[in-house]
C-alpha cells in the first residue's frame, strides 16, 4: 500500500541560492553589505526565538549600533489595555482584531531610535517585531513563523509578545495569537513581501534556512501553477484513536491521536525546496498574495483574503465520544467575534466499526429551556450526567456515509469512527454544550459554553428534519463502466459543494471557477496530470488532502496501483 506523505514538498526549479545554518547565512548577508553605513532590519513574526537570532545572527554581523525593536513598543500591561475588548474574559473565544503593528509602539522611543541610527556611521541592525517599522532598510530579512509552531511554543512555556505569561493556560495564549498577534503580524507580512530582500526559516530552533526574497516569490508563485499539499499535523486528544497512528505511520509510541489538520493554510506551513534546503513557510502566505489565482477570482471577491474550506481528521477508533457541540449562527459569529462567515461543516466517515455512531440534531418536540437546565446541571455536579439520549439524535454510521452539518445543528462524532471533516474555515468556534465529564490532556477541565450555544441551537433540526436533509443526501450525477460522479452535500444553506467520483480509468474533472480541495478516500494512489501538459504529474496517496488552484481549470485523475481492485475514490470540494 502506497504511505501518506508526512512531508509533502513544492520542488522550486530556479532559485539563486539558499542558506541552512546561522555561519552561511551570516557570510551571505556579509555579501550584501556594499556599503559603510548600512542598516539591515530582520523583522520577527510574534514568536520567533529573537535571542537565538541576537547571539547567532546580530552578533556575527558586529554592528557599531544594534536595537531590538521590542523594546521600543509599549509594556505588556498597556498592549493588553489597548486589546482588552478584543482578547475578552473568555478562555477561548475574543474579537477580531482590526489594529496595525505600529499602533503598539511609543513615538518618543521610535524618535530617539531614529535619532541614533541618524548619527551612527557604520553598520546597523534592527531586529524584533516592528524592525521594519523603526527605519527603511537597506537590506530587509523577514524572520518567519508557522501557527502551528507557535503554538507548540506556548505548550512549552513560550510567551505571547511583550508578557511575562510562561504558566498561563496554553488555550489563553492561543487566543492572544489567533485574535491579535497574528493578524497584526500579517497585516505587516503582506505590505512587506515584495520589499523582502531575504526571508528567514526560524521554525526549527537553532537550524535557520534563509533564501533571497526573489526565490521566495518565485517559489510561491510556482505553487499555484501546480497541484499541491500543505504539510500536515497531529495531535493528541482526550477522545483520541489509533487508527492515523497505523494508517499514517505516525509515531507507534504515543498514546493516540485525535485530529489532524490536513488542508487549512490558515494553520498549516509549505514545504518549498532549494535544492538541498527545504524552507517551511506558512501556507496563508500563498493565499495572501495569490488570491485569484488560487481562490478564483470569484471565491476571491467573496471571501476576500481567505481560505474558505478545511478539511481536517477526527479519528475516536478505540477512543471516545467528541464534545456535544454546536456552531455560531452567521449574524452570531458576525456580531460577537467579528467573522465575515462561520462553521458550516460535515462528516465524511473514512471509517467506522460496527458501532460507531454520530449524534446529529435534537429530539422532536423537545423544549430548549429544559435542554440548557440539564447541560448547566451535568456541568455543575460532576456526579451527573447530562441525559443525551433524552435531547439528541444518535444515528448509525457506515464507511462513506456523509453528513452535513450546517451551523447551528447539534452535533458529535462517536467513539470508533474515523471523520474527514469537510467544513468552512472558521474551526476555532465550536461551542461545547457538554463534554462527557472529562479533563484535558493539560489537567484542567475542557471549556463548555453553554450560554453561547443555547443561543444558537436551532429546535426545528429536528429527527425527522435531519433524516430528510442531512444524511447520505447522495446524487448521481453521472455513471459509466469507469466512472461514477455523486453528488454528497453540502447542504443548500452550506456554501461548499462536494463531489465523490469512483473511477477505474482516467477522468478528467473541472475546478469550476474555485480552488478545489481533494482527498483519496479509497484506493492507493492516483495520478494528478494536466490537460495541456502546464504542470509535472503528481502522485496521491491514500488519506492526503491535496490542493488544485482554480487557475489551472481542468485536470486528470488516474488511479495508480490499488491492492483491493475495486474503484479508486475521491472527494472533491469547492465553492459553488
Amino acid at each position: 500500500m502506497a504511505k501518506y506523505d508526512l512531508y509533502p514538498e513544492i520542488k522550486v526549479n530556479q532559485y539563486s541560492g539558499a542558506w541552512r545554518g546561522y555561519p552561511r547565512i551570516v557570510e551571505e548577508i556579509k555579501k550584501n553589505i556594499r556599503k559603510e553605513k548600512t542598516i539591515i532590519a530582520v523583522e520577527s513574526y510574534i514568536g520567533v526565538h529573537n535571542e537565538e537570532i541576537k547571539t547567532n545572527l546580530v552578533d556575527a554581523l558586529q554592528p557599531e549600533l544594534e536595537i531590538f525593536a521590542d523594546d521600543l513598543a509599549f509594556d505588556g500591561d498597556v498592549i493588553t489595555e489597548m486589546v482588552k475588548r478584543n482578547l475578552t474574559d473568555d478562555r477561548v473565544f475574543g474579537v477580531m482584531s482590526h489594529q496595525t503593528l505600529d499602533e503598539f509602539y511609543d513615538k518618543g522611543s521610535l524618535y530617539q531610535a531614529g535619532m541614533q541610527i541618524e548619527q551612527a556611521k557604520g553598520l546597523v541592525v534592527i531586529y524584533g517585531t516592528g524592525a521594519s517599522l523603526i527605519a527603511e532598510a537597506d537590506i530587509l530579512i523577514y524572520a518567519d513563523l508557522a501557527r502551528w509552531e507557535c503554538q507548540c511554543r506556548y505548550r512549552a512555556g513560550g510567551t505571547n509578545w511583550k508578557v511575562s505569561n510562561e504558566e498561563e493556560d496554553p488555550l489563553k495564549k492561543n487566543k492572544r495569537g489567533y485574535f491579535f498577534e497574528w493578524r497584526i503580524c500579517d497585516r505587516l507580512k503582506d505590505n512587506l513581501y515584495p520589499k523582502i530582500d531575504f526571508l528567514l526559516d526560524t521554525n526549527v530552533p537553532d537550524d535557520p534556512k534563509m533564501i533571497s526574497g526573489d526565490d521566495y516569490r518565485y517559489g510561491l508563485s510556482q505553487a499555484v501553477e501546480q497541484p499541491f499539499r500543505l504539510v500536515p499535523y497531529f495531535d493528541a486528544s482526550v477522545w483520541g484513536g489509533q487508527w492515523m497512528k497505523e494508517k499514517f505511520q505516525l509515531d507507534p509510541d504515543a498514546d493516540n491521536f485525535g485530529w489532524a489538520f490536513d488542508g487549512v493554510p490558515e494553520e498549516n506551513s509549505l514545504y518549498l525546496r532549494y535544492g538541498d534546503v527545504r524552507v517551511e513557510v506558512p501556507a496563508l502566505n500563498l493565499v495572501h498574495q495569490f488570491p485569484n489565482e488560487l481562490l478564483g477570482p470569484r471565491v476571491h471577491s467573496r471571501f476576500g483574503k481567505e481560505f474558505p474550506i478545511r478539511f481536517d481528521f477526527l479519528d475516536t477508533m478505540e477512543g471516545g465520544n467528541l464534545s456535544l457541540q454546536v456552531h455560531p449562527l452567521t449574524e452570531y459569529i458576525q456580531d460577537k467575534f467579528g467573522m465575515h462567515y462561520t462553521q458550516d461543516e460535515s462528516y465524511y466517515i473514512l471509517d467506522a466499526g460496527e458501532d460507531a455512531a454520530v449524534y446529529l440534531g435534537v429530539k422532536d418536540n423537545i423544549k430548549l429551556n429544559d435542554m440548557v437546565e440539564d447541560l448547566k446541571k451535568a456541568q455543575e455536579k460532576s456526579e451527573y450526567q447530562f441525559p443525551d439520549e433524552k435531547y439528541v439524535n444518535r444515528f448509525p454510521a457506515k464507511k462513506h456515509d456523509h453528513f452535513l452539518i450546517p451551523a447551528g445543528t447539534v452535533h458529535c462524532g462517536g467513539s470508533n469512527v474515523v471523520v474527514l471533516e469537510i467544513s468552512a474555515t472558521p474551526y476555532i468556534f465550536t461551542f461545547k454544550l457538554w463534554d462527557w465529564g472529562r479533563i484535558g490532556l493539560d489537567g484542567r477541565p475542557r471549556p463548555v459554553h453553554i450560554e453561547h450555544g443555547k443561543e444558537n441551537i436551532l429546535l426545528e433540526r429536528s429527527t425527522e428534519w435531519v433524516k430528510e436533509n442531512l444524511i447520505n443526501q447522495i446524487q448521481d450525477i453521472s455513471e459509466n463502466s469507469v466512472h461514477k460522479e455523486e453528488r454528497t452535500g453540502l447542504h443548500e444553506l452550506e456554501f461548499i459543494e462536494t463531489r465523490r467520483h469512483w473511477l477505474k480509468e482516467t477522468i478528467e474533472l473541472e475546478t469550476k471557477g474555485s480552488v478545489n480541495v481533494l482527498n483519496l478516500i479509497e484506493g492507493d494512489a492516483a495520478l494528478v496530470e494536466s490537460t495541456d501538459g502546464s504542470f509535472e504529474p503528481y502522485e496521491v496517496h491514500y488519506g492526503e488532502t491535496f490542493m488544485i488552484p482554480a487557475k489551472l481549470g481542468k485536470y486528470k485523475i488516474t488511479p495508480l496501483e490499488n491492492e483491493t481492485e475495486t474503484f479508486l475514490g475521491i472527494i472533491q470540494a469547492y465553492v459553488r
